[in-house]
């Protein structure tokens, strides 16, 4: 019969016998050894009996293993998690990382609920592990996890952020019926201590003025103050509520977008020399060196880009902004990349699920990724050089 808890002797004995081990090749094979040792008594602790145990107090069974990757320090581990016939097991490890997975595995249940269930996500609900859940299981799960992240999206700003960055990203949710594409805006910071947080989240029809402005209302009324910098693509109606609500802050247009949207008016096979001068703008040490460098592309490529150039023109003076702020900072101001390598780890989790069933089961899912993602950075080193920030309050 399995125990009530692991004693610490029988924990210790497991890792000596671990360590102990010749074969192990590396501190990686160390720490997957001693983790699925670790599994393997929680599941029995789960389960109410060990593996092939005939007990009276047996609760559910093993049912296979499923793939779930774990990066750590010493790199990434392909572990083979248990399953169990009825409820699903989450290691305590990678309990903190649960929420989301958890999220994912709500959404796969509302729709098979609602009758709405792809083969995509039929796949899915199989790899997550869990076989058998009610429906009454499924609404406490989807109202936990709500609280959590409403908590996350609503929490006050208490620091002051003088660089944020905005864009969105589209995914498609089922309306009334209707499969619609929905956007999905996002908020990202930097604190004045030099730390990165997901600020804010929402889901939302199209990216029009009035969303963006009420987006950024809501940040303001949580506490957001400071902002110096707002970075983000030229799109007119996030632009303009940009203007309208952090009034005050400078703005740096996307220098990645920019150059997109210039070399979409030139010739493939000028493509090449083009984008290497337009790289060479962002290259130059100084911003008046910058503007006069762009002037000189300009002037290059006039008679055959005409239509680039005035794009050019036009968008250089908000494409160098990031040039008034501390140099090593640049890298990471001039363009809205740091913001898109998130919406990349969102599209990755959400491939999964395909079609949303509902608004709500997408805020859950995404808010929660994001939340993760923010708990991580706070236990990482400073993304930033906080001592660089200092003149901005001083």
């Amino acid at each position: 019969m399995a125990k009530e808890s692991v004693p610490p002797w029988a924990l210790v004995d497991n890792l000596v016998a671990v360590v102990s081990e010749p074969q192990l090749a590396d501190l990686r094979e160390l720490l997957a050894l001693v983790l699925d040792r670790a599994m393997q008594l929680e599941i029995e602790q789960r389960a109410g009996a060990g593996r092939y145990e005939r007990s009276d107090e047996r609760r559910t069974y093993r049912n296979g293993t499923r793939p779930r990757r774990f990066d750590t320090r010493l790199g990434t581990l392909d572990l083979a998690v248990p399953k169990l016939r009825f409820g699903g097991y989450v290691p305590a490890f990678l309990e903190r990382r649960s929420r989301s997975e958890r999220a994912l595995v709500a959404v796969v249940h509302e729709a098979m609920l609602a009758g709405v269930s792809t083969r995509k996500m039929e796949k899915s609900f199989r790899t997550l592990g869990v076989e058998s859940i009610s429906k009454s299981q499924v609404s406490d799960l989807c109202a936990e996890l709500d609280a959590k992240a409403t908590a996350f999206r609503t929490r006050p700003l208490l620091k002051s952020y003088p660089y944020v960055m905005l864009d969105a990203l589209y995914e498609k949710v089922r309306v009334e019926g209707a499969v619609i594409s929905q956007a999905v805006i996002i908020a990202y910071g930097v604190s004045d201590d030099g730390l990165r947080e997901v600020l804010g989240v929402d889901v939302v029809e199209s990216e029009s003025l009035e969303s963006w402005t009420t987006f950024l209302r809501a940040l303001l009324d949580r506490g957001l103050h400071g902002v110096k910098l707002v970075v983000s693509d030229a799109h007119a109606g996030l632009k303009a509520a940009i203007a309208s609500v952090l009034t005050g802050a400078s703005w740096q247009r996307c220098k990645v977008h920019l150059m997109r949207n210039v070399l979409a008016h030139v010739s493939q096979k000028n493509k090449a020399v083009v984008g290497a001068d337009l790289s060479s703008i962002f290259a130059q040490p100084t911003r008046e060196l910058a503007e006069r460098r762009a002037a000189d592309v300009v002037v290059t490529h006039r008679r055959t880009s005409a239509r680039a150039m005035q794009v050019l023109e036009d968008g250089i003076s908000d494409a160098l902004s990031y040039l008034s702020f501390p140099r090593p900072h640049w890298h990471k101001l001039a363009s809205t990349n740091p913001i898109e390598h998130l919406n990349r780890d969102i599209r990755r989790r959400t491939r999964l699920v395909g079609i949303f069933p509902t608004i709500a089961s997408a805020i859950r899912l995404i808010t929660l990724i994001l939340a993760e993602q923010t708990e991580d950075w706070q236990t990482e080193r400073r993304y930033m050089n906080s001592d660089l920030l200092t003149p901005f309050y001083g």
